[in-house]
């Protein structure tokens, strides 16, 4: 590469997305049981599922990525599990307000198996959304063991 054809500014959008892409196909995140190397494992504080990340959580997670990372670069067997968490109570308040909001309802009003239909709902929206926003920061961890806290 010469001078130029460098870039004047970084755009993010074409190396980044590009590059985790091509982690994720590769698998250089997958954890693999192997017994000459010794274990190290991260398991995430799981995020709630009430909104989305902040800037506590971008500080945590890049200081536990930086960790894992090094041990990878070590030669452990590395593990970073990722979750979220149900956040049962602030989650319902989170579903109340949509449906009291958007329908002038109340959780009793809509009955018991509809209110969890709608909580699963939610679950989907912003469980997904931290996740990936977790993906954009660049996060190394094994995407293909992720769990829920409400998970069998």
């Amino acid at each position: 590469m010469t001078k130029e054809n460098l870039a004047t500014k970084y755009n993010p959008k074409e190396f980044e997305d590009k590059t985790y892409k091509m982690w994720m196909e590769k698998n250089h995140f997958n954890a693999q049981v192997d017994p000459d190397k010794e274990p190290y494992t991260i398991d995430l504080p799981p995020p709630n599922i009430t909104g989305q990340l902040h800037m506590g959580h971008a500080l945590d997670q890049t200081l536990q990525d930086i960790l894992i990372r090094w041990k990878r670069m070590q030669g452990y067997a590395t593990l970073w599990l990722p979750g979220t968490d149900h956040a049962s109570i602030a989650t319902e308040v989170k579903v109340v307000e949509k449906i009291q909001k958007e329908e002038g309802k109340s959780k009793e009003e809509i009955g018991r198996e509809e209110f969890l239909k709608r909580a699963w709902d939610w679950k989907e929206v912003y469980g997904n959304r931290i996740t990936e926003q977790m993906k954009k920061l660049g996060s190394s961890c094994d995407w293909d063991r992720e769990r829920f806290t409400m998970d069998q």
